[in-house]
């Protein structure tokens, strides 16, 4: 099964932007669950296009309105436990660091980012993984890209 990749969606996480680097965590955070590629990219492309591009945003949007979306989008298996991870995990991203761009200019290597996203109630090593992979190399460098945790 072909890898998600921040480019394929439209994020340019070489502009180090908050924006950016917030749409890739929320498309990590979709992709992260096992339900099929188009489905989760579809949900992700929904979100965004409703201006869901901030944790605010999320927060704001209310489960009501999230469950809505990803309905639309047919991630209807996990539509309810997926909406309350969106905004579980963006008020813990919020009251932690403020933003996506202050959690990873916290850590110092690939590695560490992954154990401080798994700190995240619903934030596994898929996630992780998924999210770290692309964010390492252009964060670190590629002398200290991504280790597994």
């Amino acid at each position: 099964m072909p890898q998600v990749v921040a480019k394929k969606l439209g994020i340019d996480l070489s502009s180090r932007k908050e924006g950016e680097l917030f749409k890739w965590f929320l498309a990590c955070l979709l992709f992260g669950k096992p339900i099929q590629q188009e489905i989760a990219e579809r949900a992700y492309t929904r979100l965004v296009s409703e201006g869901l591009r901030s944790p605010d945003a999320i927060l704001n949007a209310g489960w009501d309105n999230l469950v809505e979306l990803l309905d639309e989008a047919h991630y209807v298996r996990y539509d309810f436990s997926a909406a309350t991870k969106l905004l579980e995990v963006c008020q813990e991203l919020k009251q932690r660091y403020g933003g996506i761009t202050e959690l990873i200019a916290q850590t110092t290597h690939g590695s560490e980012l992954s154990a401080r996203l798994q700190e995240f109630k619903h934030i596994g090593p898929v996630t992780a993984r998924i999210f770290t992979r692309e964010v390492g190399p252009i964060w670190y460098g590629s002398r200290r890209s991504i280790r597994p945790v």
